[in-house]
């Protein structure tokens, strides 16, 4: 079972798909969100990365500022002020 993720800045859509995983930071802390989670309302800590862990292993990761973290029975839903493509990490 997946979970359908929006991403939403203010002035458009950056990503929608499905994945196995949402890993965001909140103002109460990280959390990690998998099929079947508790519907919750959380305001995204500034600066802040979501982190989208996709089907087959691999992972999409933007860098948020400001907005909100939904998570719904349909599925998560980020709306950020504003969300762009995380640099890769160096090792």
């Amino acid at each position: 079972m997946a979970l359908h993720v929006e991403l939403v800045a203010v002035e458009e859509k950056v990503w929608s798909g499905e994945a196995d995983m949402v890993v965001a930071r909140t103002t109460e802390g990280e959390l990690g969100v998998l099929p079947g989670h508790a519907p919750l309302l959380g305001q995204l800590a500034e600066p802040s990365q979501v982190r989208v862990k996709l089907t087959g292993g691999d992972q999409i990761a933007y860098d948020v500022a400001g907005g909100f973290l939904s998570v719904t029975a349909e599925g998560v839903t980020v709306l950020a002020e504003s969300a762009t493509p995380a640099a890769p990490a160096t090792r």
